[in-house]
């Protein structure tokens, strides 16, 4: 089995990089959303919200896991389709770079709109500095949930394989599915606002806990070689990395931002407002440039080389088990 991981992977790797999420595809990621939506609503009515809470997010895995596994047991061609749709780097650098053009037409005002699909905060009232800010910053720590993390639980889970009806199943892609099921939890109820504070702590904890190691591995290996390879700050990437990771209220947002903050010699953070509220943020990075254009393109470049270091790293290990 475990010689197959490398070929599958590596072909829903392409098949990422070349289509991205078309606007055709009914994503896997709408089908849980649309489960979370229905157990919120049957779940949400219990008095004790953080115990439904975690109700939710467990048959929220449960199903997701079990169906990834009959899904992957149905061939290869479908495991791989299936493997390609947890990935998210063509997506996300075509974000990036949306923005990119839109900018560089002098349309100010329609790259705010088109980043406020992007981010939570306020994009009516951002400056231009700070609009390149956001966009390589969501570049930054979309990186780890849209490709290493979902990469890395595959690469894990295909050490390991059941037997359904007489048929050894891998658990690539069950592991990856369920990653991003637990993504997609902590994006609908992983909030601290008064609905969500309780009912969606477990499913926010379970998130931290699950990018723990991909954001490390982002943080201190795949930005900073990805910054060296292409040229950029490699030494300073390393240096806001260990002086600035622990600068972010998520546990494992401001590792992969701190190693990109340093590789492009920019600065995160600062005054932010969110649903009208403003709030200062702690620094990341020192600012040893003005923000410009270029930035963005940079920081998708990060992305690409990040995402290409993490397959070639996963996949030879496992191949690594042939000797």
């Amino acid at each position: 089995m475990f010689n197959y991981f490398a070929a599958k992977f590596g072909v829903a790797y392409v098949i990422d990089f070349i289509l991205g999420d078309p606007r055709w595809l009914y994503h896997p990621v709408i089908i849980i959303g649309k489960l979370i939506n229905f157990l919120e609503k049957i779940l949400y009515k219990a008095n004790h919200k953080i115990f439904s809470g975690v109700i939710l997010n467990l048959l929220t895995l449960s199903i997701t896991f079990i169906v990834s596994l009959f899904l992957a047991r149905t061939g290869y061609v479908v495991e791989i389709f299936f493997l390609y749709t947890t990935l998210a780097t063509k997506s996300l650098a075509d974000e990036g770079k949306k923005v990119y053009r839109i900018l560089k037409s002098g349309d100010i005002e329609k790259a705010k709109k088109e980043l406020s699909y992007l981010v939570s905060r306020d994009t009516n009232t951002l400056s231009l500095d700070k609009i390149i800010m956001s966009i390589v910053e969501t570049i930054a720590e979309n990186t780890v949930d849209g490709f290493v993390s979902p990469a890395f639980f595959a690469f894990v889970g295909s050490f390991f394989s059941v037997e359904i009806f007489g048929q050894v199943v891998s658990l690539a892609l069950p592991f990856a599915m369920t990653y991003k099921a637990i993504n997609t939890l902590d994006s609908m109820v992983g909030y601290k606002n008064e609905k969500y504070i309780d009912f969606g702590k477990f499913s926010a904890r379970v998130d931290d806990v699950a990018n723990f190691i991909p954001a490390r591995l982002t943080g201190l290996i795949f930005v900073p070689l990805s910054s060296l390879l292409l040229g950029y700050n490699f030494k300073n990437s390393l240096k806001i990395f260990f002086r600035d990771r622990k600068k972010h209220a998520s546990p494992n947002s401001g590792q992969s931002e701190a190693a990109y903050a340093g590789a492009l010699g920019i600065q995160f953070g600062g005054k932010i407002s969110y649903f009208g509220k403003e709030y200062e943020k702690q620094k990341i990075g020192d600012k040893l440039k003005e923000f410009d254009y270029e930035d963005i393109k940079k920081a998708v470049n990060i992305l690409y080389v990040v995402s290409f270091i993490a397959t070639i790293t996963f996949t030879l290990i496992k191949i690594s088990e042939l000797y």
